[in-house]
């Protein structure tokens, strides 16, 4: 299996030297996340986003399927992830690592089970039909923190996805096409957003979004997901080194100011998207009568 490609002692000595005066290797302050672009599919339910080199690509599903036995009134919502030699040399195809096993689990923990979306509103026929939803994220680049990055392609995805519009007459389900009915967006209750911090000096000193060389200096990582009303969906710790209690806290304010700034630029891109897929608002401008 191929090895992650480590530092030399003097790469490592370098970063560790420049943290503790407060120097990023890119010149970013502690607390800066790296500039994030959103770019969406011709179809919807396909977001790309690039945070520095990392980017990664979720795209959105759905199949009618049964429901599970014990849950007849509620949709089926799967988060999967994909990490190819493409991002990494390290990574193998049909091959899990503990990396891809660790960044599905807290995908998941941090948007299914936080309840991110409505699987309620998934249902089609109670015991009989429903939704089958599949948010893949792939991994494109890795250059650090991949979590935060797949974490707004899959809220990013979800939000732009558009699933077919169906009714039902006499007991039979119809689904209607695009072009017979506009396809609905679905029913999300709140976007969380994932924000990394890598440790350091013993758990006194923490860093937002760490580039990849100083993700491999860390002594641990804090995830804290959470959404723009400041409501902390998961934290998560990972590796031995303990951190102090107001460290902790501290990363709860941070993760909470960071989630608002990224709720933002989530909403924008969606919002220029719309408005470039808005043929008839853009025709209705160019019309003579219009105002000018």
């Amino acid at each position: 299996m191929p090895r992650e490609a480590e530092l030399s002692l003097n790469e490592r000595a370098f970063v560790l030297e420049a943290l503790k005066e407060d120097i990023r290797l890119d010149g970013r302050s502690l607390d800066a996340f790296r500039d994030v672009e959103i770019a969406f599919g011709d179809e919807y339910g396909t977001a790309d986003v690039k945070m520095g080199k990392t980017r990664a690509l979720a795209r959105i599903s759905a199949s009618i399927a049964t429901p599970n036995p014990d849950r007849k009134f509620d949709g089926i919502f799967t988060i999967t992830t994909e990490l190819s030699p493409m991002a990494a040399p390290n990574f193998e195809i049909g091959r899990q690592t503990d990396a891809e096993a660790h960044l599905s689990l807290l995908l998941d923990r941090s948007i299914r089970r936080s309840s991110a979306l409505s699987t309620e509103s998934l249902c089609l026929v109670a015991g009989s039909k429903v939704w089958s939803l599949v948010c893949t994220v792939h991994i494109l680049d890795h250059d650090g923190d991949l979590l935060s990055a797949a974490c707004i392609a899959a809220i990013a995805a979800l939000s732009h996805f558009r699933i077919p519009d169906t009714s039902i007459h006499g007991g039979e389900l119809t689904v209607y096409s695009s072009q017979e009915r506009n396809p609905v967006p679905l029913a999300l209750l709140h976007w969380p957003f994932c924000v990394s911090f890598a440790v350091f000096e013993g758990g006194e000193k923490v860093i937002v979004d760490a580039a990849l060389q100083e993700e491999q200096c860390s002594e641990g990582e804090v995830v804290v997901t959470a959404n723009k009303s400041g409501e902390i969906c998961a934290i998560s710790k990972q590796g031995g080194m303990p951190t102090d209690a107001l460290v902790l806290l501290g990363c709860l304010d941070t993760a909470v100011e960071k989630v608002r700034v990224l709720d933002e630029i989530v909403r924008k891109a969606l919002d220029l998207d719309a408005t470039q897929r808005d043929v008839g608002g853009l025709m209705a401008e160019l019309r003579a009568d219009n105002a000018r």
